[in-house]
């Protein structure tokens, strides 16, 4: 997450009195500290492992601050995954689809499987499979959002005329990050940089586009959020630590 790190939160005394709220209003600095230990904590403890309580300790806020915000520790998480969403995936324009494609779906897939967020994303699914009222909004307040980021670069190309005019952004939009989703959250197979170019590829080729370069943007850990070192991805770079 790019929201900085929970030590200080956690230091003691002092910050708790720093990020209490007020009668006056939010104060940003406590909510930020909120997001982020709700991040931390499930990673470390996992989603039946969070609460309220242990939100606010580690926060250094009081209990009551963080139900002045929100009503459950899902509507916590949520929003720390909304900001991380927000901040992450929105494309690059390089001018041309393939590599605006390219560099989003690696940095769609690196987000998913290796930062923070993207275990946030794995617990929140799994809590609207039995939730009606948050699945509902977690589509509002996620999937519909992303869905419109996702369609940038195909809607630009559009524009400019490296697409055909007719072109069915949804269904292509289904068949590009579809297979990113589905290995996420249902078979659990690597979601690499050679598949999610395949991806792009088989895209290029249905639409009888050129692809003209391999050009994409080196993905940094402040893209995509806190994780793992991705190892083997010279490209991406590794990923942060908090």
């Amino acid at each position: 997450m790019g929201r900085g790190s929970t030590a200080a939160a956690a230091a003691g005394p002092e910050p708790a009195a720093r990020h209490h709220g007020n009668r006056h209003g939010r104060s940003e600095q406590a909510r930020q500290a909120v997001l982020e230990a709700a991040d931390d904590l499930l990673v470390e403890k996992g989603f039946t492992g969070v609460t309220i309580e242990g939100i606010a300790a580690r926060a250094g806020v009081a209990k009551q601050t963080v139900y002045r915000w929100w009503k459950t520790k899902t509507d916590v998480l949520l929003d720390a995954f909304l900001q991380d969403a927000a901040e992450a995936l929105t494309p690059p324009d390089h001018g041309d689809p393939g590599p605006d494609l390219r560099a989003h779906l690696r940095r769609l897939a690196l987000f998913l499987t290796r930062s923070d967020a993207g275990a946030v994303f794995k617990a929140l699914i799994g809590h609207a499979q039995h939730d009606p009222a948050f699945a509902a909004a977690l589509r509002a307040g996620y999937l519909d959002e992303q869905r419109r980021r996702d369609r940038l670069p195909l809607e630009r190309a559009v524009e400019r005329g490296r697409l055909p005019a007719g072109l069915d952004i949804a269904a292509e939009i289904d068949q590009l990050v579809g297979p990113v989703y589905h290995r996420v959250l249902v078979t659990a197979e690597p979601v690499d940089e050679a598949f999610t170019d395949r991806l792009v590829e088989a895209f290029l080729r249905r639409v009888g586009v050129a692809d003209l370069t391999d050009v994409a943007d080196p993905i940094d850990a402040a893209d995509v959020g806190d994780g793992a070192d991705t190892g083997d991805a010279a490209e991406t770079g590794k990923m942060g630590s908090r």
